[in-house]
């Protein structure tokens, strides 16, 4: 088998196409990273063909590319930088339509990556959520859901990170049996437990994302105010903008927001914690909950975040429903108020995704189930 990773970015794209190499099943990986970034995010050299222009265009103020018009110029890029010899081609939600029919006159099967729940179930929970504080959601463009919805019809198969992102396409029709649940993986060396120092009375709730109401952050923001006197909040992530008109009608004691952080600082991050807080409202399956249970953190989080995958409630940390502030409060004050009671959740949480959770699990679960698709 050989397998053609298409991905217009980064995602953890990287890693899968990464881990096929070494196992000499990957025939190409189109992105619009440049190679030398590739290299040296991935670790390893791989045959690697890059929209790069496209990259500079989303990056660089002043060369503007909404999300659409990228989508479909990397879906160009990638119909006519296909492989000869390939079985598969995996490519990215929204960005793989234009290179669905060629890959099949090439006589491979197409999965389509979807990292989160299905779009529109994804786009009316944050057009609800946006629309109760008096916000439009306009995130989500009108060809960039049309275009996945085509890719949903045309596939041969579509990839999901959870049990719970696929229920939401189960919900909508598409068959259970075309659909490939695959949690992702984490790097339990550079994510690891470190010893915490003492920083005085406050325990320190981390919370790592898009600081913003998909993430669940206001309703966070309400649960912790109860607690603000024993414990501190740290908002680590970029910082969605109508969050800032936000923050000054929500309780903001004890909470640091502290921007985004480079991929290098996590690690210390997660160290300097002592429980990691994730309340989604919609998810697929966050990396960052693997960090922060590899390094050792008691978990506080939402079905829609995927944990019912990999997290036991009440043994590696707690599951409470998405928009209940008064449980997701009881559940950290549980952890806030019992240093035992987080040391056993903590362990609970590294050993627990010691056991089948790495990248390298990631792809070989990825493999079973592309020989399944082929077969």
């Amino acid at each position: 088998m050989k397998v053609c990773v298409s991905v217009h970015g980064r995602f953890h794209a990287f890693e899968l196409a990464a881990g096929l190499q070494r196992r000499g099943r990957l025939a190409s990986l189109l992105t619009t990273y440049p190679g030398f970034a590739v290299d040296r995010l991935a670790g390893t050299d791989m045959p690697v063909r890059a929209a790069w222009w496209l990259e500079a265009r989303r990056r660089v103020p002043g060369l503007a590319i909404t999300d659409g018009e990228l989508a479909a110029a990397f879906g160009r890029f990638a119909a006519t930088h296909l492989p000869d010899g390939a079985d598969l081609l995996v490519g990215w939600s929204a960005s793989t339509l234009e290179a669905m029919t060629p890959a099949k006159a090439k006589g491979m099967k197409v999965v389509i990556e979807r990292g989160s729940s299905h779009i529109e179930h994804q786009t009316q929970v944050l057009r609800d959520a946006y629309a109760a504080f008096g916000l439009p959601f306009e995130d989500t463009q009108p060809e960039v859901i049309e275009r996945e919805l085509a890719e949903y019809q045309n596939a041969d198969a579509i990839a999901v990170p959870s049990a719970f992102a696929a229920r939401t396409f189960v919900e909508r029709g598409v068959p259970e049996e075309s659909l490939l649940v695959n949690p992702y993986g984490v790097n339990l060396a550079q994510f690891a437990p470190l010893r915490r120092e003492e920083r005085g009375a406050r325990v320190r709730i981390v919370f790592v994302g898009r600081v913003g109401i998909r993430k669940g952050v206001p309703g966070l923001l309400k649960a912790f105010a109860p607690l603000a006197r024993e414990a501190e909040l740290h908002l680590v992530g970029p910082v969605e903008p109508a969050m800032q008109d936000l923050f000054a009608t929500l309780p903001m004691d004890n909470v640091a927001v502290r921007g985004a952080v480079s991929a290098d600082q996590l690690p210390s991050v997660y160290a300097d914690g002592d429980i990691f807080c994730l309340p989604s409202l919609e998810e697929g399956f966050p990396l960052v909950l693997l960090q922060a249970m590899a390094s050792g953190l008691a978990v506080v989080t939402t079905p829609e975040s995927g944990a019912e995958d990999i997290l036991t409630d009440g043994r590696e940390g707690y599951i409470v429903p998405s928009g209940d502030v008064e449980l997701q409060t009881s559940a950290l004050a549980k952890l806030c108020t019992d240093a035992e009671l987080r040391r056993q959740m903590g362990a609970a949480a590294r050993l627990r995704v010691e056991h089948g959770w790495c990248w390298d699990d990631y792809v070989d679960r990825a493999l079973a189930l592309y020989e399944r698709v082929l077969s």
